[in-house]
């Protein structure tokens, strides 16, 4: 099942897709042009974690010129940054190059402590689209991106829906691809991953513990390039969706 999160005339509501329209919590069905789409997340109590993987596929690191990690590469995210399809995305005034990542986004949905390789899809609630904009100029070393470079207001745009997981049948297996203008600028699979769906799972839940809600994003292949106010971004997934944003100035 699709399910997304919108908002109509001021108020929230929880929706599914249904026939290529929105069935609306209350019943109502409404066009997806209809409404302001939200990042398709349940609200919970607390601030959800965000990990975020860096030169998690082996030839995006090459294209940074930088050698493919031997364990994660990892970086936390604050849920200010998040916003939803066709929303737009700020691009600071003077900088030089700023790009789109297109990427897998892992929903965690039960607690999940010491989670072993082979269990890790049993704490998965479904899968959605990332783009997890990235500003080379504030770049101080690929090990740790600054704030300004992944945790600005608007950097990262998800959605449009959050998909069962028991809807993907292998996330370890899907064509991504990016488009700027209609123009096809990046393309790659999730099966290039350097570390793995379960293995994230396992790994992170080693050391801490993951809550419903919590994200994982898994990181984007090759083929990034600047990206201009104006420009529309699209960041598709296969069975997962595609997600529109404009990149406007400041």
């Amino acid at each position: 099942m699709k399910h997304a999160r919108v908002m109509l005339d001021g108020k929230t509501f929880d929706a599914t897709e249904r026939d290529g329209r929105l069935l609306l919590a209350d019943g109502r069905t409404v066009d997806f042009d209809g409404v302001t789409w939200l990042p398709p997340l349940a609200p919970t109590p607390r601030p959800r974690t965000i990990l975020a993987l860096g030169l998690n596929y082996a030839d995006h690191a090459k294209e940074l010129a930088f050698k493919a990690p031997e364990e994660p590469l990892v970086f936390v995210k604050g849920e200010g940054s998040l916003i939803g399809h066709r929303q737009l995305t700020v691009r600071p005034a003077g900088v030089t190059f700023m790009h789109y990542e297109c990427e897998l986004a892992v929903v965690i949905g039960k607690t999940a402590r010491k989670v072993q390789r082979s269990d890790a899809y049993d704490f998965i609630a479904g899968y959605t689209v990332a783009n997890d904009y990235a500003i080379r100029d504030y770049l101080e070393n690929w090990y740790r991106p600054n704030l300004r470079v992944k945790n600005r207001d608007t950097c990262t745009p998800i959605g449009p829906f959050l998909i069962d997981a028991a809807d993907i049948a292998d996330p370890m297996a899907l064509a991504l691809q990016t488009t700027v203008n209609g123009k096809v600028t990046q393309q790659g699979n999730t099966k290039d991953m350097i570390f793995d769906v379960p293995f994230l799972v396992e790994y992170f839940s080693r050391f801490m513990t993951l809550q419903p809600g919590d994200l994982i994003l898994t990181g984007t292949p090759d083929g990034v390039v600047d990206c201009q106010p104006g420009d529309v971004i699209v960041t598709e997934i296969d069975s997962v969706g595609a997600l529109v944003n404009t990149i406007a100035a400041a």
